[in-house]
């Protein structure tokens, strides 16, 4: 509808995940290095947690998209299911045939596919969505998954992937050999304003429109409205472009934004609290309660003030932990690389001492050849 009047070759918001159009803000490029260093160590549990509409599924396919070529994936997203269909599900994911026995005859043949591509040389992963939805006795189910595996390496890597609840699930005493078993693990929060700003326009020009369409007072409001939520920036946007070619607006601005806000078109937003004008009239009512209606403001800018100031505190907390954290991830690759230089020395030491005894096998067969030939000449 509105793609030829903004030049776009396709829709720029579209609510469903799509690894195309992923935006790799500094959250982001944490994430996956986590979930990177997860799946080049071969650790056992990976953890993926974040808000609804984050970008949890998004980062997910984009790392489905780049998965190296010795690694078989499988992913489940329907989680309300009891343990035993989830057993049935990861079969299924994986093309494994359900033999006619019951559980345990369902977990060898799991166990036989798993050493197949073992001898192979090939590793799984298996990436469980929405995982707060399971039960108890799933995650259970899904924890014994990791006891099958060789003497040196898990046969089968998990990444669990939800919301932030499961988080505190995990945290329940019941879960807690679960929780340990975790070994690299990322929250994804909301995008800041100027992220906000940059994801819009990151996803208009991909889209082949004008990057800058949406005003700085526009993206404002949206980063408002959205918390930063990458879905809600979507439907925000969605809806804004809608009214946008309704009215011929070629830029997007503010005033668009606040109509979407007090229709309430953008589902899944809060509508935004309005200011009053400042040529506005008057507050009725006499001096108590202009006096009450003034403490009340003053009130909620100090909240407002104090979780800025928490939330503040909260992001430089984060950015140390992210900072520690890529600093151990390229000690990791420094030893890695020092490693495979070693074993390269090592081979080509291997090399030279072999060829090494082989001319000096040679040389002593020539003097044995030498010294047998020396008395015939007498």
């Amino acid at each position: 509808m509105y793609e030829p009047f903004y030049g776009f070759s396709e829709k720029p918001f579209q609510i469903t995940p799509d690894p195309a159009f992923l935006y790799r803000s500094a959250k982001h490029d944490t994430a996956l290095t986590y979930l990177e260093y997860g799946l080049t160590e071969n650790v056992g549990f990976i953890l993926l947690t974040g808000e609804i509409g984050a970008g949890k599924t998004t980062l997910v396919q984009y790392i489905l998209s780049r998965l190296e070529s010795d690694l078989d994936a499988a992913v489940i997203f329907n989680t309300n299911v009891t343990a035993d269909e989830l057993l049935d599900l990861i079969l299924d994911e994986f093309e494994i045939a359900r033999p006619p026995g019951g559980k345990a005859d369902r977990l060898m043949a799991l166990n036989q596919f798993l050493v197949d591509r073992y001898a192979r040389r090939r590793r799984v992963l298996l990436i469980i969505d929405e995982g707060q939805n399971l039960s108890d006795a799933a995650l259970e189910e899904v924890r014994m998954l990791s006891n099958l595996q060789s003497d040196d390496r898990s046969l089968i890597q998990i990444m669990l992937v939800g919301q932030p609840e499961l988080v505190a699930r995990l945290k329940q005493p019941a879960l807690r050999q679960f929780a340990q078993r975790i070994a690299a693990s990322y929250h994804l929060t909301g995008l800041d304003r100027p992220e906000t700003g940059n994801y819009i326009a990151h996803r208009l020009a991909k889209a082949g429109g004008n990057p800058d369409l949406f005003t700085p007072a526009a993206v404002d409001r949206i980063h408002h409205l959205s918390g930063g939520i990458p879905r809600a920036i979507n439907l925000a946007c969605q809806a804004a472009l809608v009214y946008g070619f309704a009215e011929g607006a070629r830029q997007i601005g503010q005033d668009t934004i606040r109509q979407i806000s007090k229709d309430n078109l953008g589902v899944g937003l809060a509508a935004a609290p309005m200011a009053a004008p400042a040529d506005g009239p008057a507050p009725h009512g006499n001096g108590f309660e202009r006096k009450l209606g003034a403490l009340e403001e003053d009130l909620k800018d100090l909240k407002q003030l104090v979780a800025g100031q928490l939330q503040s505190m909260e992001k430089h907390s984060q950015k140390l932990r992210e900072d520690q954290f890529r600093q151990l991830i390229h000690l990791l690759r420094q030893e890695r690389l020092q490693k495979e230089e070693l074993v390269r020395q090592l081979a080509r030491l291997e090399a030279e001492n072999q060829s090494l005894r082989r001319a000096g096998r040679m040389l002593q067969q020539k003097l044995q050849g030498l010294s047998a030939a020396a008395p015939a000449k007498k």
